[in-house]
């Protein structure tokens, strides 16, 4: 035991990624303070890089496994298992480094128009990948603690960011007394769960609720239902499902817009690779316990976010509430996922579903908070109904894409968006769910619905501002990868089917 202590190779390669993030944040903070103010863009340069070094880290780590795998062996635990860079994990990880490089690219203009062009913003967004990357990774409820914690804070500043804006500040403070307050009842409810099976292990956690359930004829004791319902509700808050639901809208009315991207998609994805390996790996055994609560917190979620969606002037609140109600698509998956008994195919498919969705998401999301982010000029906030109006006549290609987006967000063939709703409702047709797909079905309508009031402003209302559209480089390059992922997934999924089959190790 003496030196299992030490620092191993297997450590030092299945943490590079990480590694990598760390050593580029420290950097920047670094450069930015011998660079001058005209020459900010080069943190941002630097941050891209080191998204880049990190994907290169992921590759290498795939490449070892495949080699290993040749030789009969499997190396995917690290930190006397308390770290497991699987598939799963690997997956989460080009997720979260594909939102992150599309969000530093919206990034560069914005700060500037908002002369807040500093280099902690770059390292604060490699710092959450890190988080992000440990929560999808993490094996052991205190190392994915840490990795929540280090994500929530570096997104209470990035929320914050701006410093002379009222909402930006309101937003933050919102969002950091209700993250702390969710993340004091989430670490109850993970020390609930180690008193009761005296490990932090998930696996060891699982086989310890597994003998619970056995020793009382799978009948859950009340200890075992607060420690369950405590955690869920600190899950439930990160992914913003109502009612935890009260600090996103807030949070992402006031952020600044890129972040608001940022947020939208690689927090989330972090959120629910966290609730997929703590609900599925750790607490299995529970999944009768937990369905109940699963179906109610979907239908809340679905019907609160649409109906309130319907009511929004604001783009980003809409999108806000948008992004709410595709959690609770999200949720229905994970329901067909408990509904059954491995190896039935509504198991598979609810999984597939929920990590084809995050997928697809990742990019129609990122692409319409990149139009948005693009509305904000010198006077102008931009993040109005009315701010995009007429958008057609002063920025066609922005206009066209910003549909795509839309269209793909409601779900419509043959864009990304349909695959990850087809799987969803695909996975409760088999596991017997037919009232709950036929409520879904009922709510993708009035997402189709406020999609188009966006669509309706752009295409058919006139332009107040009638001056072109100016959009930088950096932008045009992150709309561009936003909509051709989002077309290319539609149009050839298989490839991607594939690789959600892969990532779910089925």
């Amino acid at each position: 035991m003496g030196g299992a202590q030490y620092f191993t190779g297997t450590d030092y390669l299945l943490s590079l990624p990480i590694i990598l993030l760390t050593l580029f944040a420290l950097g920047i903070l670094l450069i930015d303070l011998m660079i001058p103010r005209e020459l900010k863009w080069v943190n941002a340069a630097t941050a891209f890089v080191g998204v880049l070094f990190a994907a290169g880290g992921l590759v290498r780590i795939q490449l070892a496994q495949a080699e290993l795998m040749l030789q009969g062996e499997r190396v995917e635990w690290a930190f006397m298992h308390s770290m497991i860079m699987d598939h799963f994990a690997i997956y989460f990880s080009y997720l979260f480094l594909a939102g992150a490089a599309i969000a530093i690219l919206m990034s560069v203009r914005y700060l500037e128009i908002e002369h807040e062009h500093h280099g902690e913003f770059y390292s604060l967004i490699l710092f959450s990948v890190v988080g992000m990357m440990v929560m999808a990774s993490g094996f052991d409820i205190v190392l994915i603690f840490i990795g929540l914690e280090l994500m929530a804070i570096s997104t209470y500043v990035l929320v914050g960011f701006l410093r002379s804006d009222k909402r930006s500040n309101e937003a933050a403070l919102k969002y950091l007394l209700l993250g702390a307050f969710s993340s004091g009842i989430f670490a109850y409810g993970l020390s609930l769960f180690y008193g009761l099976t005296g490990s932090t292990n998930l696996v060891n956690i699982g086989i310890g609720v597994q003998r619970e359930l056995t020793a009382r004829h799978n009948h859950a004791s009340p200890i075992l239902v607060v420690a369950l319902l405590t955690t869920c509700v600190g899950l439930f808050f990160k992914i913003a499902a109502i009612p935890f639901h009260q600090w996103l809208p807030d949070a992402y009315e006031g952020a600044p817009t890129s972040v608001t991207g940022f947020m939208s998609v690689a927090v989330k994805a972090a959120a629910w690779a966290m609730l997929l390996r703590i609900l599925i790996w750790g607490l299995y055994p529970m999944r009768k316990v937990y369905l109940p609560l699963l179906i109610f917190v979907s239908i809340v979620t679905m019907t609160g976010a649409n109906l309130a969606a319907l009511t929004q002037n604001n783009l980003k609140r809409l999108l806000a509430y948008s992004s709410i109600a595709h959690v609770g698509y999200m949720l229905l998956g994970l329901v067909a996922f408990a509904s059954v008994d491995y190896p039935d195919a509504a198991m598979t498919d609810g999984l597939k579903g929920i990590l084809l969705y995050l997928l697809v998401y990742t990019f129609m999301n990122l692409g319409a908070f990149a139009v948005v982010t693009s509305l904000r000029q010198r006077d102008v906030i931009g993040d109005e109904i009315d701010d995009i109006a007429g958008l057609f006549s002063r920025a066609p290609t922005e206009a066209v894409l910003m549909l795509i987006f839309l269209l793909s967000l409601a779900g419509i063939p043959p864009l990304a968006g349909f695959y990850g709703k087809y799987f969803i409702f695909l996975s409760l047709m088999e596991s017997g769910h037919y009232v709950l797909a036929s409520l879904a079905v009922l709510y993708a309508v009035f997402g189709l619905y406020y999609y188009m009031r966006i669509a309706n402003a752009m295409f058919m209302r006139e332009a107040t501002d009638k001056t072109r559209l100016p959009i930088s480089v950096a932008m045009k390059f992150a709309l561009g990868v936003s909509a051709v992922a989002t077309v290319y997934i539609g149009i050839f999924p298989e490839r991607f089917i594939k690789l959600v089959t892969w990532s779910a190790g089925l």
